[in-house]
């Protein structure tokens, strides 16, 4: 998104009467406003929230004091492209071997060695999490390589299951139904209450899946 005022890219609905639902164009334009927002807290110069909570293509705002006064402020910002997230890169030890890696490999018309090499040589980032406690929606894979979920989805994905499902790369934090394409499976804890914060992957965080013998 290149800088541009939110008016031109946001659609903002009351959600009760302490919190907005700014709507945007993608994921894309998502990021770049919610990078803008958590800057603008950290500067002191945002209204104190609850909490900001970034989806697919809606930011909620919760906990405003006064949110139509917001939302005529918001609607004059001049928000940049996001530039990179200043956290740590997390690291995702992973075995390529997942049941659906072959129909991956069809879908793109690549071997299942060129799959495996192209979702781990991109630099990845969490757009959104939802679903479970530390699942999140990784994003960077290039267009060409969206994958549609499973006709039939299964009764039990195990825990640490690495899927794909449209433009986006999971990460299963426990046992559960899913109709995502497995591809492989990686060794990390996504979610721990005892620790802080409890996720491993929140929104912003760059990921890199770094391959690991079968």
């Amino acid at each position: 998104m290149t800088s541009a005022s939110t008016a031109d890219v946001v659609k903002i609905l009351p959600v009760g009467d302490r919190a907005l639902l700014l709507e945007l164009d993608g994921p894309a334009e998502v990021h770049a406003l919610h990078v803008e927002i958590e800057r603008r807290r950290r500067d002191g110069r945002l209204p104190a929230v609850e909490e900001v909570i970034p989806a697919a293509r809606t930011i909620l705002i919760d906990g405003l004091a006064d949110p139509m006064r917001f939302a005529r402020e918001v609607t004059d910002w001049q928000v940049p492209p996001a530039e990179v997230d200043d956290r740590g890169l997390v690291e995702v030890p992973t075995i390529y071997d997942g049941a659906d890696l072959e129909q991956v490999a069809r879908h793109w018309h690549m071997t299942t060695r060129e799959v495996i090499a192209t979702h781990a040589s991109v630099e990845h980032r969490v757009a959104f999490c939802g679903f479970a406690p530390g699942f999140a929606y990784i994003t960077g894979l290039p267009p060409e390589c969206t994958v549609p979920r499973r006709a039939n989805p299964r009764t039990a994905v195990p825990a640490g299951s690495v899927a794909l499902a449209g433009e986006f790369t999971g990460i299963y934090p426990r046992p559960s139904p899913g109709g995502w394409q497995l591809i492989g499976r990686a060794e990390v804890s996504l979610w721990d209450p005892n620790r802080d914060p409890a996720t491993l992957l929140s929104p912003g965080t760059r990921v890199r899946f770094v391959e690991l013998g079968s």
